[in-house]
């Protein structure tokens, strides 16, 4: 009875041993899985002057979801002249570039194409157009 209880016991566990066995070779052969990559999208910055924001180059897309060019076109060549907002203004320069000096604050600061620039209702400004501009705006009461 002795002999017959060791080859039973053996005869079960031989089952379970190679399932044991099985799974560790599949464990470790197995690759492992790539972790998910983190979609890296540049996105562009918005910086601030003066309570100004500009958006240097933003992406097609962004332009598109605002209707950049259904808006109305406006442009002038060089010159220099006092301006105030009478409307939350939203501009796109196409072209050109110009000198921004904000009342209230010291120092200027330069827009050009391809800013999104967003000036806010009744700020008083002088624009010191360097290069001919033209741009798309949108103004909001």
């Amino acid at each position: 009875m002795g002999i017959r209880f060791a080859i039973n016991r053996r005869v079960r566990v031989a089952p379970l041993l190679l399932s044991l066995l099985v799974l560790a070779v599949v464990i470790m052969t197995t690759p492992p899985k790539p972790k998910p990559q983190e979609s890296i999208v540049p996105q562009t910055m918005v910086t601030e002057i003066f309570g100004v924001k500009i958006e240097r180059n933003p992406p097609e897309s962004k332009l598109t979801e605002l209707g950049v060019t259904t808006w109305p076109k406006w442009g002038c060549p060089p010159s220099k002249f006092p301006w105030t907002f009478t409307a939350k203004e939203t501009m796109y320069l196409l072209e050109g570039k110009v000198k921004v000096y904000c009342d209230g604050y010291d120092g200027s600061f330069e827009i050009g194409a391809g800013d999104l620039v967003e000036f806010p209702n009744g700020m008083k400004i002088t624009w010191d157009v360097i290069e001919a501009v033209n741009k798309h705006y949108h103004l909001e009461k």
